[in-house]
């Protein structure tokens, strides 16, 4: 049995829409088009429950290009021809999802036009990212309002076809509220600038004779005829309602503006391309309030007390949200604010802040506030701490928001799905509401979990189904029946937030005789309903009605086509919900490099995420075992042949499905940062290596790989030669050969310096079973073994070296353990069988010499990491062995320094260590304090590098793109500022390839103290 051949995919491209695309070209279309099957199965999900297969993606280059998409659409000829745009693609509703063509704002459409700082405006395009805006706008002390959670990967555009808001909105409002004009782009081509208009200006555009004159004197019309039932229908909540406000046509002043039908109509009528926003300045303090409680509906009802003190926010977090987040990175930075009560255990906790420009009036405020807490009884309350100041804030914020995400890692088949998670009701029903709401789930015996913005009245409740279980899949209807009922009773909307998109169908009995005047102002914009069809309202004449709850696929329907067997062994890719984490904007955080680089969806954890989960869904179709397949061997002269055969047939134009997984699973760097900081703990570079394995097995492998792979053993031979060697790395052709027929490039040479006086001079012993057995307890107590990777031992034995002189300096005798392969290469690279070898017999080696109690220290990090990570996982291993980081080691073998010196340095963290071990930065920290040193951990992406990847060919130029994006900066930071410092090989050596700078490690500092008689 061997891996299928996928070369009939889903849904061929319908003759129209490959018409569409040919024309479009034709037309001068700048951006980029794609119809490959990869992409659309990237683009099929969001963060909903939904999946649906788009026919093809574009992505416009500016606004030009979108005026040829809606001109093209326009077209009789074209009139089955539906888009949909989409930006960040978080949204929990399908708003996004579409069987017609994605239009895809963010890829190129990304750039700040213009800030007013003077008159506190921006100018942006639809592409942007908030974080992104608000980074370019902190110089400014200035902030673009409305607080999400996904803040760092939500698109202005996104934002506006949502009309998003979130903590902080009963102060700051809805995007709407910050909106000062808006160009949009209309059917036809045609761009309207939607703002603000006085009477006259009024008639102006209503008297155009053409499509912007028409949807002006429609929503005119609408809203002076049907004004009594907007006034009935429109409920006075905060969050009002999402999509077609017919409720605030009219400002307070009598303008009329059009936005506030555009803002939340979910790309149903037209494209946003560009934004003037309104901007306001940053609180120059601010103070958060952290209460537990010992019941989350305590929580809920303290709420209406603490309203009356007016904070800026109250949001509020259930007990799961809790739990989870302290299996988290997360709870790294936020802990110390959520003690551990003795005697009661915290179920609930409300974040009130209290910020302004004057400390003393906003430590005035929390004072009453905290005087309150104390004298006040409706509830009862288990105690509190304070965060103050920005960046303490936002610590706690962090944890909040990554509770949408938490909540998605939820052990078991049955996770949290949001499909009714933003109702909406008057904040002083909502502890009511909320005890229906969990009866009604507990009808069902639903676990669920809890958080959100308890001040606006709005609550994101997510029952925990298996929508894999047709049985519980089912219990989405009557669940969103009872749930859009109750809201009504309440006073309150089904979609308080996060916008209509399939859940659309309750828009006419919630409307009731209103809604067939949203279908008039859709007809207006949109005759043919070509614009994101069947969500919040439809021409009254289309065939095309709203789509049904039910009715719309499932990534659950897909997902149990697959073999539960093969579920359960790629959790970490199905499990995957779509949150986006994965989607982070900013250069300076280590989460998944390649997408920042490339802006490819394909090239993220979510996208190899689907691809991969979608790839065993047409294995299982056509009937390959892939777990069986992993097992059988191969013998190498027959399967020679046929991957000779395949891939002959492949560069000859046979498709296969698994050449586009393969394209993106070869893109990523094993960095591992996905595997840290993605809250639902999806780890591409587990399933990668486990794909890579089956597709070689059908596919000839490039000499690079076997080279990659044999690295760990071939070293030790070649180092023996190393004046051969490095004299035949550095020839020009070698390197030309190696680049055009190997496809690697500035291979490393060999350390010149020697180690064998160091060895001789701190008296190094090899770690031997026999040797180690004869130490006193004593002398076991002040031993250490350094655990060998061949690349600091080979190219960088200066540093291998520092670390035993100053290991030996503090008074440890230094054993080397013996130089075996840990395997990590081979495990990038998909040799898991030769892995699995390699880590049982290294494993088996450690083990020997350390059943002493004598610490085992590994100097790489990605080196010493995979001990903890992938031997974990090898079936035959049993427990690996537990190998130390240096900065682990050196907390209890350092001592207090005699003397302060107080000289400052800056580490730029290993993305793999600062994300898989998130202690390592705090303790390096702690022992340069230690010795009066200080150290500041720079905020750093990924450098690259990563292992090997760097030096294959065919990455190196989006590895100096992903160097150049953070790194660069801080290499490059005045020498005033202290000097740089880096953990990680990979590190140093794209550092000196790139800006020619030698990195030291920070136990070479520790080492030159210690030296100049610190100790």
């Amino acid at each position: 049995m061997s891996i299928a051949l996928l070369a009939q995919t889903d849904a061929e491209l319908p003759s129209t829409t490959r018409a569409f695309l040919d024309a479009l070209k034709a037309s001068g279309f700048v951006g980029e088009i794609s119809a490959d099957y990869g992409t659309r199965t990237v683009l099929s999900t969001d963060n909903s429950i939904y999946q649906r297969l788009p026919q093809a993606a574009v992505y416009p280059a500016d606004a030009h290009d979108v005026q040829r998409l809606a001109a093209l659409m326009d077209t009789p000829s074209y009139r089955d021809v539906v888009l949909t745009p989409r930006g960040g693609g978080t949204g929990t509703n399908g708003q996004s999802l579409t069987h017609g063509v994605v239009v895809d704002l963010s890829r190129h459409m990304n750039r700040i036009l213009e800030i007013n700082p003077e008159e506190r405006w921006v100018r942006v395009q639809a592409g942007v990212v908030k974080d992104q805006l608000n980074a370019a706008l902190k110089p400014y002390g200035l902030f673009f309002a409305p607080e999400l959670s996904t803040s760092n990967r939500a698109t202005i555009g996104g934002m506006i076809n949502t009309d998003a808001s979130g903590q902080g909105s009963c102060t700051y409002g809805k995007t709407r509220d910050h909106v000062l004009a808006l160009d949009f782009v209309l059917m036809g081509g045609e761009r309207l600038h939607g703002r603000p208009l006085d009477e006259q200006e009024l008639e102006q555009q209503c008297a155009r004779q053409d499509r912007v004159g028409k949807v002006y004197r429609a929503a005119r019309q609408i809203s002076e005829e049907k004004a009594a039932l907007i006034e009935a229908k429109f409920p006075k909540l905060n969050r009002c309602l999402t999509g077609y406000d017919l409720a605030h046509l009219r400002e307070p002043d009598g303008r009329f503006n059009l936005n506030s039908v555009l803002c939340g109509a979910e790309g149903s009528l037209g494209f946003v391309v560009e934004a003037k926003l309104n901007v306001l300045p940053i609180p120059n303090y601010s103070v958060l309030v952290n209460v537990r409680y010992g019941s989350f509906m305590d929580a809920l009802r303290d709420t209406r007390a603490l309203l009356a003190l007016n904070p800026l926010s109250i949001e509020t977090v259930d007990s799961k949200v809790l739990l989870l987040a302290m299996q988290d990175i997360v709870w790294n930075s936020v802990g110390e604010y959520f003690p551990q009560d003795k005697d009661r255990e915290t179920l609930g906790i409300n974040l009130i802040e209290f910020s302004g420009d004057d400390a003393g009036q906003v430590d005035a405020q929390v004072a009453d506030f905290i005087a309150h807490l104390r004298t006040d009884t409706t509830v009862e309350r288990l105690g509190h701490t304070i965060a103050v100041g920005e960046a303490e804030v936002k610590r706690v914020y962090a944890m909040r928001k990554r509770a949408v995400g938490l909540l998605g890692n939820i052990q078991g088949e049955a996770r949290p799905q949001p499909f009714v998670e933003d109702t909406a009701v008057p904040p002083e029903n909502l502890a009511d509401f909320i005890a229906e709401f969990r009866a009604l789930l507990d009808q069902y015996k639903l676990q669920y979990g809890m958080f959100g913005h308890v001040d606006a009245g709005v609550l994101h409740v997510r029952p925990a189904l298996d929508m894999k279980d047709p049985q519980q899949a089912a219990l989405v209807r009557p669940i969103s029946d009872g749930v859009a009922a109750l809201t009504q009773r309440y006073g309150g909307l089904l979609w308080g937030e996060h916008g209509k998109g399939v859940r659309s169908e309750y828009a006419p009995a919630f409307f009731g005789e209103l809604y067939p005047s949203l279908q008039q102002l859709k007809a207006v914009f949109d005759p043919y309903n070509q614009f994101n069809p069947g969500k919040i309202a439809t021409p009254p004449a289309s065939t095309i009605q709203l789509l049904k709850i039910d009715e719309v696929s499932t990534r659950g329907e897909l997902d149990r086509q697959i073999d539960e067997r093969v579920w359960q062994s790629y959790g970490t890719a199905m499990h995957c919900n779509g949150n986006g984490a994965c989607y982070n904007f900013d250069p300076d955080d280590a989460m998944c490099p390649s997408w920042k680089a490339t802006r490819d969806r394909v090239h993220s954890p979510k996208g190899r995420a689907s691809l991969m989960r979608e790839w065993l869904r047409l294995q299982g179709q056509a009937g390959v075992d892939v777990l069986e397949v992993a097992r059988q061997r191969q013998s190498f002269a027959g399967s020679f042949l046929k991957r000779w055969r395949n891939s002959r047939a492949a560069r000859r134009g046979r498709a296969d499905f698994s050449h586009e997984v393969y394209d993106a699973m070869a893109g990523c760097l094993a960095c591992k940062s996905c595997t840290g900081q993605c809250p639902v703990k999806v780890s591409v570079p587990e399933f990668r290596s486990r794909f890579l394995e089956l597709y070689h097995r059908q596919y000839l492998r490039p000499l690079r790989d076997y080279m990659i792979g044999s690295l760990e053993y071939s070293m030790p031979y070649l180092a023996k030669v190393p004046a051969l060697y490095n004299g035949l790395m550095s020839q020009t052709w070698v390197c030309k050969l190696l680049t055009r027929h190997v496809g690697i490039v500035d291979s490393p040479l060999f350390s010149r310096f020697k180690l064998a006086d160091t060895l001789r001079r701190w008296d190094v012993r090899p770690a031997t079973p026999q040797a180690l057995s004869r130490l006193s307890g004593e002398q076991r107590a002040r031993s250490v073994i350094l655990v060998q990777d061949a690349f600091t031992r080979y190219f960088e034995t200066e540093l291998f070296s520092a670390f035993i002189e100053l290991a030996a300096r503090l008074g440890y005798q230094v054993w080397v353990a013996p130089l075996s392969p840990n395997g990590k290469p081979l495990h990038v690279q998909g040799f898991l069988h030769a892995f699995a070898k390699a880590a049982i017999r290294n494993a088996s080696q450690l083990q020997e010499v350390g059943q002493f109690d004598i610490p085992l220290v590994g100097l790489d990090p990605a080196m010493t990491l995979t001990y903890r990570q992938e031997y974990a996982k090898v079936p035959e291993m049993g427990t690996p062995p537990q190998v130390l980081l240096p900065q682990e080691w050196l907390q209890q073998a350092l001592p207090e320094a005699v003397t302060q010196v107080g000289t400052r340095y800056r580490l730029l963290p290993h993305c793999t260590e600062k994300t898989n071990a998130p202690d390592s930065n705090r303790q390096w920290e702690q022992l340069f304090k230690r010795r009066g040193l200080q150290l500041l951990v720079q905020p750093t992406g990924c450098c690259g590098m990563s292992g090997t990847y760097g030096h294959e060919a065919r990455n190196v130029s989006t590895s100096e793109v992903i160097f150049q994006q953070s790194w660069a900066a801080h290499v490059d930071a005045p020498a005033s500022e202290g000097e740089a410092l880096a953990t990680g090989y990979s590190c140093r050596s794209q550092t000196k390839r790139f800006a020619g700078r030698q990195l030291r490690h920070p136990l070479q500092v520790l080492l030159d103290e210690v030296r100049g008689g610190g100790r």
